[in-house]
């Protein structure tokens, strides 16, 4: 008699899969490095991870096959309709959604967000030479730069954004569906959820998974409610950071406005009143006041007062101010 398989067999089939492609990813990476080198190695180690679960699920699922976590929990793919295994297309594009679109978005993201950095520092950083055997790599890096290139300083400001938002929503995404999951008890995988792949158990306690539902459930809810706290506490820290931004700004603009007005108050005070023009080998009278050296010597010939207040001086009270800057 077949039932719906509980989320503790969903689990247990996840972390088995996950413990054979592993192996296959580090088997694969192992041979890579052995005939290639370990730089060849670094350079395409996501690459040939990617193509490690590619080749896990084409062997299997894309096959008709059972996985190896399948076999272990006794659990077969079915379609939403419970009562057929999910059509080649189906299982298609659930394994695109489980290997290739988290890649393709990575790098994406990862190349988008390298470009406009770049743009926004105006520095170029010399490349690594193309690697052989895969030239896409290059045509995607050179699309993405030319597109970057054809947009204005709003839009790239506006891209940088988008990429910023993206990068923090998709763990919170999964954070939410592994919620679901919790809750619901079925879809361990996003990728089976926008796919409808769900699972049938064979053979064991029909109320096996049943009797533990409930803690399931708990910890969906406790792993919902933190996620909420997690967006809470993001959305207040990037209200923060605007408004410091903000302040930054007004900050700055007032600073500069008042450096401003002591240039033009500075300028206006290193001029002589004699010549209107700037200073020159300042002079100080006894009175307090400065001219230039050769405009309150001249005036001192004809008359022994200060041209300001008046005051009565000797020209030999003249005080010579050297090094002075004003």
């Amino acid at each position: 008699m077949a039932a719906a398989a509980g989320p503790a067999r969903l689990v247990r089939c996840g972390q088995k899969d996950e413990l054979y492609r592993a192996g296959l990813r580090s088997g694969a990476g192992t041979a890579l490095r052995g005939l290639a080198g370990a730089r060849p190695w670094l350079a395409w180690r996501r690459e040939v991870e990617l193509l490690s679960d590619v080749a896990y699920f084409v062997l299997t699922t894309l096959s008709g096959y059972q996985t190896l976590g399948e076999e272990y929990v006794n659990i077969i793919q079915v379609d939403p309709s419970k009562k057929k295994v999910p059509s080649f297309l189906r299982r298609a594009l659930f394994i695109s959604l489980h290997t290739l679109v988290p890649y393709c978005l990575e790098k994406a993201l990862m190349h988008l967000e390298h470009e406009l950095q770049m743009e926004a520092e105006e520095s170029r950083t010399p490349e690594s030479p193309p690697a052989l055997g895969f030239p896409s790599r290059t045509l995607i890096r050179s699309w993405i730069r030319r597109q970057v290139g054809e947009l204005t300083e709003q839009q790239k400001k506006t891209a940088s954004q988008i990429v910023y938002v993206l990068k923090q929503c998709i763990p919170l995404l999964h954070r939410l569906h592994l919620a679901a999951f919790y809750i619901q008890g079925t879809f361990y995988h996003l990728s089976k959820r926008i796919t409808g792949i769900s699972y049938l158990q064979f053979g064991g306690l029909q109320g096996e998974d049943q009797s533990i539902r409930s803690s399931y459930k708990f910890l969906g809810i406790i792993s919902l409610l933190h996620l909420l706290l997690t967006i809470g506490v993001q959305m207040y820290s990037c209200k923060q950071k605007q408004r410091a931004r903000q302040e930054w700004r007004l900050h700055r603009n007032i600073a500069h406005q008042n450096s401003r007005r002591q240039e033009a108050a500075a300028g206006r005070q290193s001029r002589c009143t004699l010549c209107l023009e700037e200073r020159r080998h300042s002079t100080a009278t006894p009175c307090g006041h400065l001219f230039c050296w050769e405009c309150i010597t001249a005036w001192c010939s004809t008359r022994a007062e200060c041209p300001l207040c008046r005051e009565k001086f000797h020209p030999q009270k003249l005080i010579y101010l050297q090094h002075y800057q004003m």
